[in-house]
C-alpha cells in the first residue's frame, strides 16, 4: 500500500498520509513521494492549491521513523541516514518556498518531523485534537527540520523552551505560538475539505475557522519568559528551582530526563538559528544531524524510549555542565 495518496478534485491536490500502523512516521520513501508530488503540482497549471492532512484521526504524522533510522545507524549505514535526513530537509524547503497555498490540516498529533511538513507551509490548520511537539532531547537528538529556525522566532522564550524540554502544545496553544494559523473544529473538517474542492481557500478558511478556545500558554507564557530567558542552562535550572511551582517541577524533570548532550547542542543551535534563514539552518541540520546518530546516546534514546519503552537512558554526561565545549564544537563541524 502507498505511503501516500495524492489526487486533483477541481483544482485542490490532496496528499494524504497513509502510514497510520506508524502514525504516519516519515520514511525515505515517504519523503520521496510527497516531494514528487509537489514539484508535479508547482507548476500544473489545473492545481492551485495543495492541501497536506492524514488518512487517520490517530496523528497528523509522528515525525521521522526514528527506530529505523537507529537500526540503519547501528548496522553502520550511514548512507542510508544521510540520505534519509538529506531529502526530508530538502522537502522542508521546498514545502516553506511553495509557490502555490499550501495548508495542512494538523488534526491529531504532529511531532518533530510532522511539523516539518506543516510549520513551514503558508497555512497550517490547528483542531481540538492537535498535539504539537518537538521532542527529540529525550531520545539524544535535537530539534531538526528547521526547528532551529521557527523556534527562536516564537515569542517569550518559548521556542527555548519547547526545544529543550519537548513539551507538548494542544491546538490552542499552537494558535497562541503561532506554529498554527488557524483553528477549526474536528467535526468540521470533512465539510472544510471538501469545500476546498469548490471554493477559495481564503474564503473557506474563514468560513470555518473558529476562535482557539483558551490556551494554557495564558498561563505559563511569563514563567516560561523568565526561566528560559538568556543564560546558561545551569541558570534555566535555578530559575525553575525558584520558581517551585507544579509547572516548573515538571520542567526540571523534562530536563532531568533528556540527554546532557543534545541539552547543550540544541541551546547553541537555537542561538545560532536565531540570526540565520531557514536555508541555512536546513543545511546546518543536514551537517549535524548526519554526525549525530553516529553518538551512542542516539542509540542508548532511541531505545529506552522508543523501543524498550523503559525510560532508563544511560547518557553519555551526568549533565549538560559536563559536556565539554569542544564536544559540541565538532557537533557543529567547526
Amino acid at each position: 500500500m502507498a505511503t501516500v495518496e495524492t489526487s486533483v478534485r477541481d483544482g485542490v491536490a490532496h496528499l494524504v498520509l497513509n502510514r497510520a500502523s506508524a502514525l504516519n512516521a516519515l520514511d525515505t520513501d515517504t519523503v520521496l513521494a510527497m516531494r514528487a508530488a509537489l514539484d508535479r503540482w508547482r507548476d500544473d497549471p489545473g492545481v492551485r492549491a495543495v492541501v497536506v492532512r492524514s488518512g487517520t484521526p490517530r496523528a497528523f504524522c509522528a515525525g521521522g521513523d526514528i527506530r529505523a533510522i537507529r537500526e540503519a545507524a547501528l548496522r553502520g549505514d550511514f548512507a542510508a541516514t544521510t540520505r534519509f535526513f538529506r531529502e526530508e530537509y530538502a522537502l522542508n524547503q521546498a514545502i516553506a518556498e511553495y509557490p502555490k497555498p499550501y495548508l495542512a490540516l494538523i488534526d491529531g498529533v504532529a511531532m518533530g518531523g510532522g511539523l516539518g511538513i506543516s510549520v513551514h507551509g503558508a497555512v497550517r490548520v490547528a483542531t481540538e485534537r492537535s498535539v504539537f511537539a518537538m521532542p527529540e532531547t529525550v531520545i539524544g537528538f535535537y530539534p531538526d527540520v528547521g526547528a532551529c529556525f521557527f523556534l527562536p522566532r516564537l515569542g517569550g522564550a518559548l521556542g527555548r523552551y519547547l526545544g529543550l524540554t519537548g513539551a507538548r502544545l494542544s491546538g490552542a496553544d499552537a494558535v497562541t505560538a503561532g506554529l498554527a494559523t488557524h483553528f477549526v473544529s474536528s467535526a468540521d473538517l470533512p465539510e472544510f475539505t471538501a469545500a476546498l474542492d469548490t471554493t477559495e481557500p481564503a474564503d473557506v478558511l474563514a468560513k470555518y475557522s473558529r476562535t482557539a478556545p483558551p490556551s494554557d500558554l495564558d498561563d505559563t507564557g511569563d514563567r516560561i519568559a523568565a526561566a528560559f530567558a538568556p543564560g546558561p542552562l545551569s541558570e534555566v535550572a535555578d530559575r525553575l528551582r525558584a520558581d517551585g511551582s507544579a509547572w516548573a517541577e515538571t520542567t526540571l524533570g523534562s530536563l532531568a530526563a533528556a540527554s546532557p548532550l543534545s541539552l547543550r547542542l540544541t541551546d547553541e543551535l537555537l542561538r545560532l538559528g536565531e540570526r540565520d534563514t531557514l536555508a541555512a539552518c536546513l543545511r546546518r541540520d543536514l551537517a549535524v544531524a548526519s554526525r549525530l546518530v553516529r553518538e551512542p546516546d542516539f542509540a542508548e534514546g532511541v531505545r529506552a524510549k522508543l523501543v524498550d519503552k523503559t525510560g532508563d537512558a544511560r547518557w553519555s554526561y551526568g549533565s549538560a555542565e559536563a559536556v565539554p565545549h569542544e564536544r559540541i564544537t565538532e557537533l557543529l563541524g567547526g
